[in-house]
């Protein structure tokens, strides 16, 4: 019987976790609760991972660095239950050859069913639409719409959201080009999209949508030059990370009326309140919602009780990071 930690807090842990996800880790090992409401902190995760084999962490949870770390000899597998492990994991970790899954993957599957209704709605003018109505307008707007149809959608980004956003484009009739330096020719092939680079992306797409790590290589990679590459009339999606994008550069794009942008990260988080996301009459912005909120969250503590499950049974992990790949992680 393995022992598994809970490091995350009872409130966030009940938030993630359904009952039947607990019932479930009952059955593999002996498990302890941070009953606290907030933390832990590090001396707080000193006494709770004592004796742990598994640890599972989450969103507030301090980096599992030396000084925590020795007082968990017997530390097999850290599952983190939220995106990326950066603020998790250390040199230790690795140094003691324990095992990380991220829970990236179920984060990305909400990421990616918001861009595509951000390419739906924003196809479809529909937010323009609402806005006549409200006004007390009707057909006004309506030879704007397009139909996701013989469009072309390009995807920056093939990660685990860019990867689902990409299936469920498969669903329409569309071209999807590619943006991604680590992925080859076969495995464009294989996802049944075309390999281009970043120019001829933002060139001939009508729907751009960032799924990109936040890497110092990936930077601002939406600038001035990029955004004057695009199409009169194309639309911008952001669901990854708001440092992608040159935000001066965007609002100056914007004030120009070519182009629509839905926006749901900024850098910055939140924006200033007299940003020019909040008032521009074709910015669409959103709190940070792509990811998993409320009950997509539970989507988080299914795929984590997964990939225990597959650890204990020798099988291999779907979420597992490795030291090698760290770099290249959102």
């Amino acid at each position: 019987m393995k022992n598994i930690v809970f490091l995350l807090n009872a409130k966030l842990r009940n938030n993630i976790f359904k009952q039947e996800d607990i019932d479930a880790l009952s059955r593999i090992g002996n498990i302890v609760f941070n009953t606290d409401e907030e933390g832990p902190d590090a001396d707080r995760a000193k006494e709770l991972i004592r004796d742990a084999n598994i640890a599972i962490t989450s969103w507030g949870c301090p980096r599992l660095d030396r000084d925590i770390l020795q007082h968990a000899p017997d530390l097999e597998l850290i599952v983190h239950a939220a995106g990326t492990v950066k603020g998790i994991v250390s040199d230790e970790v690795w140094r003691r050859k324990i095992r990380v899954s991220s829970c990236a993957y179920p984060l990305g599957i909400g990421v990616a069913e918001t861009a595509l209704g951000f390419t739906i709605t924003a196809l479809k003018n529909m937010w323009n639409l609402a806005r006549n109505t409200r006004e007390g307008k009707w057909a006004e707007g309506r030879d704007k719409v397009r139909e996701v149809y013989g469009v072309t959608i390009g995807v920056i980004g093939a990660g685990r959201a860019g990867r689902h956003y990409i299936k469920l484009m498969k669903n329409f009739d569309v071209d999807i080009l590619l943006y991604d330096p680590t992925v080859d020719e076969q495995q464009a092939q294989e996802m049944g999209v075309k390999k281009v680079e970043l120019e001829e992306l933002l060139t001939k797409s009508d729907v751009v949508s960032i799924h990109a790590p936040s890497i110092p290589e990936t930077y601002h990679m939406i600038n001035k030059e990029t955004l004057a590459l695009m199409k009169d009339n194309a639309i911008l999606i952001n669901t990854a990370r708001g440092s992608l994008i040159d935000e001066g550069a965007l609002v100056e794009e914007l004030k120009k009326g070519r182009l629509f942008a839905c926006i749901d990260v900024t850098d910055p988080e939140p924006p200033a309140e007299d940003h020019p996301f909040r008032s521009l009459p074709n910015v669409i912005l959103t709190p940070h919602i792509a990811g998993a909120v409320n009950n997509g969250l539970y989507r988080i503590g299914k795929y984590a009780v997964k990939e225990i499950q597959a650890y204990v049974k020798g099988e291999k992990m779907d979420g597992e990071v490795f030291e090698n790949k760290l770099s290249i992680l959102a």
